[in-house]
């Protein structure tokens, strides 16, 4: 067994840069959009009386500990009759980035930042992603602003949109703030800094759960995912670990979803067309049904989200070890989320997943391209002007977004199988507790769990089952090629 590792965050920068360009995604930024970058002195400012001062608000953000680009803001209300009003602040990217200029074309071909463990891509140069137009600590910057009133049953009783300046009070981590709410933890510093910051958290949490309730009553998909992330100390890939659901990830999603539905509902309601995202009915239903019958369990005949979700909860409760593969067969059944162009005049194709008619990606314009395409929309709405995109140039970019997504996603999990070849490469010979995962024409495929890593069993295959757990000696690793080959041992 080689004691050392013979590949360094280096060769995966490396090999990330060869597969953003493999997938026709641009790694580098040009010399135009520099050029561009020298010419801004500092974060975007506008005077109007459209753009109300919301600075002394109780603004915070949450998002992982390592995050820079901050797209958004939450605050909280609590009402006299029980209702709670919370306001979501979204970077005004379009403030400082303009259509048509070089850093926009940048961000129009890759249409999102690519994360990968030892390198990211960003769609924004930096120092506007991490800086200009982040909502960082401290900082006063322009947002557009949804305010949403829910009842105390978490049902959205009113919303509306506009401008403001905001500034972040408390720049806060997931992991952190889920550890307080669930009280295995002590109310971060950076929010215990801030009075009434500790009162604010615990009513956007409970709001968030009630959301989160109401969405699983009406058939909305929550499934387990396989995706974990290398660790690196220096230049070395140290562990490999998987990111895990909290109550802090669910209030940022909860309150995420509702304004994207607030935010389509908005733009259909002022007309014109906007750009929608969509995860359509699934077509190979009847393959669920099967899947489902396997487990002893019945779907109806026709699409129903409300049967699948109580099929996954069930499954879930009953077997949590093997759900993130059941997850992933479900997932890959229902097809890719795709972006779509819809008008009021026409009959909203929904969000299968998340039981949704109306939805769009308004919440990370530092990171996706539809998101700062939407933004642009909405400004050109609350201004009563003709929208930046014409129908055909939507469609266009509704085919190319969708496109680049899976072209990004792509990279992602090809650097995850090489980010995991590497840290294993140094433990050829050990062995593992594995799960089988999956059989195709191509070879069985397992999973380890510590560290959590998938692989090809190259020896001793025949025979096993889907859902097995077994025991594995680890043969060989390819980096390039993101390749683990396991032997079943006894």
């Amino acid at each position: 067994m080689n004691p050392t590792h013979s590949h360094r965050r280096a060769d995966l920068v490396h090999l990330a840069t060869e597969a953003m360009h493999e997938r026709g995604l641009e790694a580098e930024f040009s010399e135009l959009v520099s050029a561009q970058l020298a010419g801004m002195s500092g974060p975007a400012f506008e005077a109007s009386p459209a753009i109300q001062d919301l600075t002394a608000l109780l603004w915070c953000s949450i998002d992982n500990d390592d995050s820079l680009d901050l797209d958004q803001l939450t605050v909280s209300e609590s009402l006299a009759d029980g209702s709670v009003k919370i306001l979501v602040a979204i970077a005004d990217v379009d403030a400082l980035v303009k259509k048509g200029t070089p850093v926009d074309d940048h961000a129009r071909h890759n249409t999102t930042s690519v994360y990968t463990s030892a390198r990211i891509f960003p769609m924004l140069p930096e120092r506007l992603s991490t800086d200009l137009t982040s909502l960082n600590f401290n900082e006063d910057r322009l947002a557009l602003v949804t305010e949403m009133v829910f009842d105390a049953d978490a049902v959205l009783t009113g919303s509306t949109v506009y401008r403001a300046l905001v500034r972040n009070q408390a720049k806060l981590a997931y992991d952190a703030v889920s550890a307080w709410i669930d009280g295995s933890g002590a109310l971060p510093p950076e929010a215990a800094r801030v009075p009434g910051m500790d009162a604010q958290l615990r009513t956007q949490d409970a709001l968030a759960q009630g959301l989160r309730q109401r969405r699983r009553a009406q058939g909305s998909l929550e499934f387990e995912t396989f995706q974990p992330h290398a660790v690196f100390e220096g230049e070395q890939v140290v562990d490999i670990r998987q990111q895990v659901q909290n109550r802090a990830r669910q209030l940022i999603e909860e309150v995420m979803v509702a304004t994207n539905g607030c935010t389509a509902r908005y733009l259909a309601a002022h007309g014109g067309v906007s750009l929608r995202r969509v995860v359509r009915s699934p077509e190979r239903w009847q393959r669920m049904v099967e899947v489902a019958q396997e487990y002893g369990e019945t779907l109806p005949d026709a699409p129903d989200s409300k049967a699948l979700e109580a099929f996954l909860a069930k499954r879930h409760q009953a077997d949590p070890l093997r759900f993130p593969d059941l997850s992933m067969v479900i997932i890959k059944l229902m097809g890719s989320g795709e972006y779509v162009i819809e008008s009021s005049a026409t009959l909203p194709v929904g969000h299968f997943g998340l039981a949704v008619r109306d939805y769009t990606h308004s919440t990370a314009p530092n990171r996706r391209f539809p998101d700062l395409i939407t933004s642009r929309l909405i400004k050109a709405a609350l201004r009563q002007q003709a929208a930046p995109y014409d129908a055909a140039e939507l469609s266009e970019l509704a085919q190319h977004c969708t496109r680049q997504e899976d072209a990004a996603n792509k990279v992602e999990r090809r650097m995850r199988k090489s980010e995991a070849a590497v840290l294993l490469e140094s433990h050829l010979g050990q062995r593992f507790d594995a799960l089988v995962t999956g059989a195709t024409n191509d070879g069985v495929w397992v999973r380890i769990f510590k560290p959590p890593a998938e692989g090809k069993l190259a020896q001793g295959a025949l025979g096993l089952k889907i859902g097995a757990l077994v025991h594995v000696k680890l043969m060989s690793t390819n980096v390039e090629r993101g390749f683990i080959d396991f032997a079943l041992v006894d």
